[in-house]
């Protein structure tokens, strides 16, 4: 709320702006002696000047309010409605207070005229339309500012996380083990070697494209994580399990590329992977559009080294296009991720 009642240099702008109606209400009310009579310049003038920041400073108030109870896209002529509705409100009672003041004081020059007092009330109400126009304008302007830096630091994250994941992949390690699965399938089971061999490829290729896009549907996250598990899979035997129970309705859905993929590798790195202690992975939904990955705890005993980009990433994105971020925690031997999942399609 305290952010409401500061005024920052746009706000200072649009109030200068508007200032100089101050000076033409004077002259319309008081007629030459205004300008003519120096007592009754400064006066009439610092006086004016103090109701007008008191009421200017209450519009920009009221504004910013508008823009946080009514701050979508679609909602834009409901927030403009209501600003100018309280804009002419604070501007009649702004006018009747300068009428009133000028005939308590018995200012020289003033005598009420009616004309003169809709005359006044009409540039007030021309000068909130102009006021309203600019705050919007330039509100609308550095929103888009705002977007354009955003949608640069994500596009920014996307390569770095993929940068990241790529060397995971790519690193010796993996392609060793990989390639040595490969191998012994191969000489085994030539089938299921060429099945290995697609995944592997649809591995590498969905994280190649991970940066081409800000979100992506459940539906392709799950596709590509099945793809991934399999290579876990063929790797470590019967100590991984991988269980997903998914919701269909939750299909299209969508979110950040690449997240399940960290969140399971992160279970893989620093738990117990062991045919007589296996790691259970499950990856579910709930019925408010949460997606929650949650694995056995079962920690290594050497300490894993890692620079802790995995978790960070995804809580960067999600911050970044707006979203809740997701909760970690760990209870009853699990440790848990959830996700908000984001309606709409492609």
């Amino acid at each position: 709320m305290k952010e409401w009642f500061t005024l920052d240099r746009y706000d200072v702008f649009v109030m200068v702006v508007s200032y100089p109606a101050v000076f033409l209400a004077n002259y319309l009310i008081l007629e030459s002696s205004y300008f003519r009579d120096i007592t009754v310049f400064v006066p009439v003038t610092l006086g004016s000047t103090v109701l007008y920041v008191l009421f200017a400073w209450g519009d920009d108030a009221w504004m910013k309010y508008m823009r946080y109870r009514y701050r979508e896209h679609n909602q834009l002529i409901q927030r403009l409605v209501y600003c100018l509705v309280a804009y002419v409100a604070l501007m009649v009672v702004l006018v009747c207070s300068i009428f009133w003041l000028y005939d308590l004081l018995r200012i020289p020059g003033y005598q009420f005229d009616a004309d003169k007092f809709r005359l006044v009330l009409f540039i007030g109400f021309i000068c909130n339309i102009v006021s309203v126009g600019i705050s919007e304008a330039i509100y609308s302007y550095r929103k888009w500012q705002e977007s354009v830096a955003r949608e640069y630091e994500l596009k920014q994250l996307h390569m770095q996380q993929q940068l990241d994941v790529l060397k995971q992949q790519v690193n010796p390690h993996f392609l060793f083990n990989s390639l040595n699965s490969l191998i012994s399938l191969i000489g085994e089971n030539p089938q299921q070697a060429e099945v290995y061999a697609e995944e592997l490829s649809s591995v590498y290729r969905y994280v190649l494209r991970a940066n081409e896009q800000n979100l992506t549907d459940l539906d392709t996250e799950l596709d590509f994580i099945r793809s991934y598990y399999h290579l876990l899979k063929t790797r470590h035997g019967n100590g991984l399990d991988l269980v997903v129970s998914v919701e269909e309705r939750f299909g299209r859905y969508q979110l950040p590329p690449l997240t399940l993929q960290l969140l399971v590798e992160n279970a893989v790195k620093h738990n117990i992977v062991l045919p007589d202690q296996p790691l259970r992975i499950k990856i579910g939904t709930d019925g408010q559009a949460h997606l929650s990955v949650c694995n056995s705890l079962q920690k290594k005993s050497v300490r894993v080294l890692s620079n802790g980009v995995g978790l960070t990433n995804i809580m960067a994105k999600y911050q970044m296009l707006g979203y809740p971020v997701p909760t970690i925690r760990e209870a009853d031997g699990q440790f848990v991720v959830t996700l908000p999942l984001i309606a709409g399609t492609k």
